[in-house]
């Protein structure tokens, strides 16, 4: 668990690069928002997180494998996980920002995470 990096990881690198193509400003890793987003501009009040599908178990994905030992562990953490997530993009909304979620599977398929982040700042205007 000590390689599991929390910052610089391939899925946030591809989605960096396809918001800098796109011409988006954004700051990385913003500490004094709820979650601490991965990206996020605050005047223009959006807020972007690359999720794990594992560790933030991503519903009807391959990645996000349901644990075969040790569950009485991992279950209730991966569990804190989710909740922890909704809560953040709660507060997060509370405060007036948009929230994406993209997930590590999408930014294996070039073109998903790419129409992801399009439709998300296409129909917001950003």
């Amino acid at each position: 668990m000590a390689r599991i990096r929390s910052k610089d990881t391939k899925p946030e690198r591809v989605v960096r690069t396809l918001l800098a193509t796109s011409g988006v400003k954004y700051r990385m890793n913003v500490r004094d928002l709820p979650g601490k987003p991965d990206f996020a501009n605050k005047s223009r009040r959006f807020a972007i997180f690359v999720h794990g599908c594992f560790w933030h178990s991503h519903p009807n994905c391959k990645l996000a494998s349901d644990p075969k030992s040790n569950r009485n562990y991992w279950q209730p953490k991966l569990d804190r996980t989710k909740a922890r997530d909704a809560e953040h993009v709660r507060n997060l909304e509370r405060r007036g920002y948009r929230v994406l979620t993209v997930w590590e599977c999408d930014t294996r398929r070039p073109g998903a995470a790419a129409q992801c982040i399009a439709d998300f700042f296409g129909r917001q205007g950003v």
